[in-house]
């Protein structure tokens, strides 16, 4: 696979990024792309074409620094593996990296600071690298369902907008957290008697340990990820309980309004991106239904974009 590089303009110059001194002159690229679940790394020539990829554990910024960047060589080694080749020295490699906790600017700089030794580094958010992705670096929208969301949107002139990614609790809206959170809310108003018991509350009921004691330790234990574990049954119990189907339906209404925040005129495609992206995608309103296509690629080959567009700026004014 050939990857295509998005014009870069001064306001998509990524502002975590670092480059040798004497520039570029290596063969590889590497585009990663890392959240709280792994790490995925696509590994190309200068040229962008795809020679292999590798898989490895988190490299969420919000995991630790260091531990980013040993899943991120960990899955670089195994690319170079799946590839057929042996790993050269990072001097010749150049590394784009989209990477879940880089809106906190000091990981980020921090995570640059200590590059392990690639010739040229980008670190920017798993959004954009999403976004890059989906849309082979071209202009367009995303909204990206996972254990989170977020939606960003890249305009012709090379600005960005990104709505939503508050975090969960207070943001992920249609996301797998979000849909979670109600799933429990309305076990809770089972157990208590506000509402009647079904299918769709005795599954979630199980799942949290089977009486309402459990229920509170789940609670007591829950995280973002714990929540997302209950989106399955939300999506499974829609076909046949109103109740779960109200929760997938408000999902729908959620995207669209944020593809609404990101491109309020509906001039620019837009992908659904993430492992909610299907299932939510069945209950969006008919109109953004229409609208909504499948992401050309995915977050690591948004990476690979990123740095291959950064390389090529350096070259050009060398």
């Amino acid at each position: 696979m050939n990857i295509s590089t998005p014009t870069q303009t001064a306001s998509a110059i990524p502002k975590h990024a670092s480059a040798s001194a004497s520039g570029f002159s290596g063969s590889y690229l590497i585009g990663a792309d890392g959240g709280g679940t792994g790490t995925r790394v696509v590994l190309a020539n200068v040229d962008g074409q795809e020679l292999g990829r590798g898989s490895a554990g988190p490299s969420g910024l919000a995991h630790g620094i260091g531990n980013a960047w040993q899943s991120i060589l960990t899955a670089t080694r195994l690319a170079f593996a799946d590839a057929g080749r042996d790993m050269p020295a990072l001097s010749s490699i150049a590394a784009g990296c989209g990477l879940a906790g880089v809106h906190h600017h000091l990981w980020a700089d921090e995570f640059v600071r200590i590059n392990p030794g690639f010739a040229m580094l980008v670190a920017e958010t798993d959004a954009y690298t999403t976004l890059l992705g989906a849309h082979a670096g071209r202009p367009g929208a995303i909204i990206a369902l996972g254990t989170g969301s977020v939606g960003e949107v890249l305009l012709a002139d090379g600005t960005r907008r990104e709505v939503g990614g508050w975090g969960f609790p207070a943001s992920d809206e249609a996301s797998g957290a979000w849909l979670g959170m109600r799933a429990i809310n309305h076990l809770q108003r089972v157990l208590d008697g506000r509402s009647p018991m079904n299918s769709f509350a005795q599954a979630v009921l199980a799942h949290c340990g089977g009486d309402r004691n459990a229920v509170f330790a789940w609670l007591a234990q829950a995280n973002q990820t714990r929540y997302a574990e209950l989106a399955p049954l939300v999506i499974r119990f829609a076909s046949e309980e109103q109740v779960a189907r109200a929760m997938m339906q408000e999902a729908g209404r959620e995207v669209e309004m944020m593809a609404q925040a990101l491109d309020p005129l509906a001039e620019l495609p837009l992908a659904l991106c993430g492992g909610l992206a299907a299932p939510v995608a069945a209950y969006l309103p008919a109109a953004l239904r229409e609208r909504a296509q499948m992401p050309q690629g995915d977050s690591a080959s948004g990476a690979l974009i990123l740095i291959q567009g950064f390389v090529q700026m350096h070259l050009q004014q060398d």
